[in-house]
């Protein structure tokens, strides 16, 4: 798969890229204003819904291509480029024929393969950068899925959008960033420019900074920020925006780390450092081999016996133990919590093999 760096799309992005605008385009004097004052802290490409897909009818859906005709007028009057959205191939066709300049496959969309397969299939031989929001639910392969299909109709240009997930937990955050997903998509495809959404994210525009600092942090190519001139008035999502202003304030206080040191202490000292953190991640691999030795011994016993594998009483006892240990260790309970759970999910899928599968087929796959 081959996806050029942002200074390959020839369209004056650098890292950190910086892309602002509505949600919404309203009006033309709405898109216009706020433009301005985004041009005014020095950014030069634009977001903008033009037409937007809501979660149920009745809600404004975007004004459509008549807000293509503004961003053109725009664009003559301010030198401005600009991004939109695009969920069909007809919206595809249209932004492209108003000289949109940067394309966005939207979370709903790259849930669905067959949606994103008609995008791709419009896409085919335009020479135009595409980014791709992660699907809605937490799903890599389906964010891969997506960034494959525009690659293979030959788009070189694609980034990748991380704009959180959804989850039945209940957090300050309207979308969880679960920042390993893209971490991950981000090793699998090293080139890829990555991008974050905080405004989707978080939902709220109080915590727009310190979602935009960590993904500064973890080296995230570019940020995509909800910017209105008046967002407590805006027609949709108006409490995730933030006002020109505002945002030129996020950037400025923003801390932009250096992906790595040349400094020879710095190198030594961090090598030192990670040859500890192997060591011990080799034990902590040696401890979890002896304890699933020992589930299995349990799950040989519990057949013997007849015994089911879950027994409510042992767990509710671990529950209270393992947060009991992580407080009086300094960790954070709900981590390690999270984290013993999976191990104990797989003590569980051990002895449901065992209960369910003859003793001399056990001891040839153990």
């Amino acid at each position: 798969m081959k996806i050029e760096s942002l200074e390959g799309w020839n369209i004056g992005l650098k890292k950190p890229a910086i892309i602002a605008g509505p949600c919404s385009a309203e009006t033309e004097e709405q898109l216009l204003e706020t433009s301005l004052g985004i041009k005014e802290i020095g950014i030069e490409i634009i977001r903008a819904g033009i037409w937007k897909p809501r979660t149920r009818p009745n809600n404004f859906e975007g004004v459509g291509e008549e807000a293509l005709r503004w961003i053109q007028n725009v664009k003559k009057e301010t030198g401005l480029k600009f991004a939109v959205e695009v969920a069909t191939p007809k919206h595809v066709y249209e932004a492209i024929k108003h000289s949109v300049d940067i394309l966005w496959v939207g979370a709903r969309s790259t849930t669905n393969p067959f949606a994103v397969q008609e995008i791709a299939e419009a896409l085919r031989g335009a020479d135009i950068p595409v980014l791709v929001k992660n699907p809605i639910n937490p799903d890599l392969a389906l964010w891969l899925g997506a960034i494959e299909r525009i690659s293979n109709v030959g788009v070189t240009k694609i980034g990748a959008i991380h704009r959180g997930f959804s989850s039945f937990k209940q957090t300050k955050y309207r979308n969880l960033p679960m920042w390993q997903i893209p971490l991950e998509l981000k090793r699998q495809l090293n080139t890829i420019p990555l991008i974050c959404d905080p405004s989707h994210i978080c939902g709220n525009r109080d915590y727009i900074f310190e979602v935009s600092q960590n993904a500064m942090d973890l080296d995230y190519d570019g940020l995509i920020i909800e910017t209105h001139r008046d967002p407590e008035n805006a027609w949709s999502d108006a409490a995730q925006q933030i006002t020109p202003e505002t945002l030129g304030a996020v950037l400025k206080n923003l801390k932009y780390r250096k992906p790595t040191s040349k400094d020879r202490d710095f190198i030594a000292i961090l090598g030192e450092l990670r040859e500890e953190i192997d060591h011990i991640d080799k034990e902590l691999f040696e401890i979890i081999a002896q304890r699933m030795d020992i589930v299995e011994k349990m799950g040989l016993y519990k057949k013997k016996n007849n015994v089911t594998v879950f027994q409510k009483n042992r767990w509710q006892e671990i529950s209270e133990s393992r947060n009991k240990w992580a407080v009086e260790l300094g960790l954070n309970p709900e981590f390690m919590w999270d984290l013993f759970k999976l191990i104990h999910g797989a003590s569980i899928r051990r002895q449901e093999f065992i209960m369910n599968t003859p003793i001399d087929k056990i001891n040839g796959a153990t």
